[in-house]
């Protein structure tokens, strides 16, 4: 049998327990740790030392995290796992109902609830037990809750980045039921109507050569209804990578729901370039769908270059897919890294061959959002409708004005603004 020799641990064999449960802790919040990226945490920390506070951070940083967007996690369970006895404190009411009045209350920052999760697994904090009254009668407290909100009431307002692991697979068949039904709109061609208010010559002249040329009937007709393409582009940066999962799960529930009455649903990801996912689209497993889209999107979770991606999709997808009168729905933050001239110039390309353009951007969550980003201030004035996108509520408030041409959400207010 092979033997394998002893690893060195720095200082004390403790520390080297202590960073394989960190990892593990990891790996239950959702950051994908191995033993080899344990290991070399180890070896790394052997390196650098245990006398500085942020070389340890940095040092299991660099082992640890190899995606922006489990920076933040990482954060949150460093700072709860290594003795910060405060920080625990506030965890673990974190994960009881809070009675505002009673005690401090603070909105979790992002992947906090996730960090709690992991580290307090199984972990019931101690309630204060009730003082024994005189009598032996149980007290009975009776809770008036006919003004408080229900589980999936408050999911629906809770922001994506925000979630907990279990919250976020709650949401996802949430977003599974829901819904983006469109009306049609009148097409130039017509069909037959005894109502109708058009007169249908053709069916006219041919009725009336049946009979020798006798004219008995005029036929009517009236616009044929036409459903509208769907298209959406999504940015995938790595500022966005929450948000456009959770939107992709809704999109996949919209592209495979009977009776929406969109004619064609059409996906596009961008973030340093421009890919085509809806063939991705038509497999009926969601996670199937999203994992081959997500390996064909090669820049998911990259940077972010949205003048170049609409020039692209203006260039050479644009009169195929909304040609006839498509909605598109643009799901960006507006924070783009190149100039804003061209941005401003492909955006009003891409606003003059759509039927309407919708932007959804998850900064509107805060509220005191300003257009101050050169990138926002370029594209604002060439979109329809202005709207917040990142929970469940504002995507079911998009679902109910979708077909409103004069919903324009916040772009009115912000355009004061410019």
């Amino acid at each position: 049998m092979m033997e394998y020799a002893d690893l060195d641990l720095p200082e004390h064999p403790r520390l080297g327990h202590n960073i394989t449960h960190f990892a593990r802790a990891l790996r239950k919040a959702g950051v994908p740790v191995g033993p080899g990226r344990v290991i070399d945490a180890i070896r790394a920390v052997e390196a650098a030392g245990f006398t500085s506070r942020s070389d340890f951070f940095y040092a299991l940083r660099a082992c640890f995290v190899s995606r922006p967007e489990h920076r933040a996690v990482f954060a949150q369970v460093f700072r709860l796992y290594w003795r910060d006895p405060r920080y625990m404190e506030h965890m673990m009411a974190m994960m009881l109902p809070a009675i505002r009045g009673v005690q401090d209350h603070r909105t979790a920052q992002a992947a906090e609830k996730r960090a709690a999760e992991a580290l307090l697994d199984g972990i019931e904090p101690d309630l204060p037990e009730a003082e024994p009254q005189g009598n032996d009668e149980e007290t009975q407290i009776e809770i008036d809750a006919s003004l408080t909100m229900s589980r999936d009431e408050r999911l629906k307002t809770l922001d994506f980045e925000q979630m907990s692991t279990a919250e976020i697979a709650q949401a996802k068949r949430m977003l599974a039921r829901l819904s983006l039904p469109v009306k049609p709109f009148a097409s130039r061609r017509g069909m037959p109507s005894h109502t109708g208010h058009r007169v249908d010559a053709r069916r006219t002249l041919r009725a009336a050569m049946r009979r020798g040329g006798e004219l008995r009937r005029i036929h009517l007709q009236k616009p044929r209804p036409r459903w509208p393409n769907l298209v959406v582009l999504c940015d995938i940066s790595g500022s966005m990578s929450q948000y456009s999962r959770m939107v992709l799960h809704f999109l996949h529930a919209v592209a495979n729901q009977k009776g929406a009455g969109w004619a064609k649903v059409h996906a596009f990801t961008f973030g340093t370039r421009l890919t085509n996912i809806t063939r991705h689209l038509d497999t009926r497993d969601v996670d199937a769908a999203l994992a081959a889209a997500g390996a064909e999107a090669q820049d998911w979770e990259g940077g972010t270059r949205i003048g170049d991606c609409l020039h692209q999709f203006n260039r050479d997808w644009s009169r195929r897919v909304t040609g006839q009168g498509a909605v598109v729905l643009l799901i960006t933050d507006g924070l783009d890294r190149d100039g804003t001239a061209d941005l401003g110039r492909e955006m009003q390309r891409l606003h003059l061959s759509a039927r309407r353009l919708i932007w959804l951007n998850p900064l509107l969550r805060w509220d005191g959002f300003a257009p101050k980003a050169a990138g926002i201030r370029a594209m604002l004035p060439h979109v329809d409708a202005f709207r917040a996108g990142h929970s469940i509520a504002t995507l079911e408030d998009l679902a109910a004005v979708i077909s409103r041409r004069d919903d324009a959400g916040e772009k009115t207010r912000l355009m004061q603004q410019l």
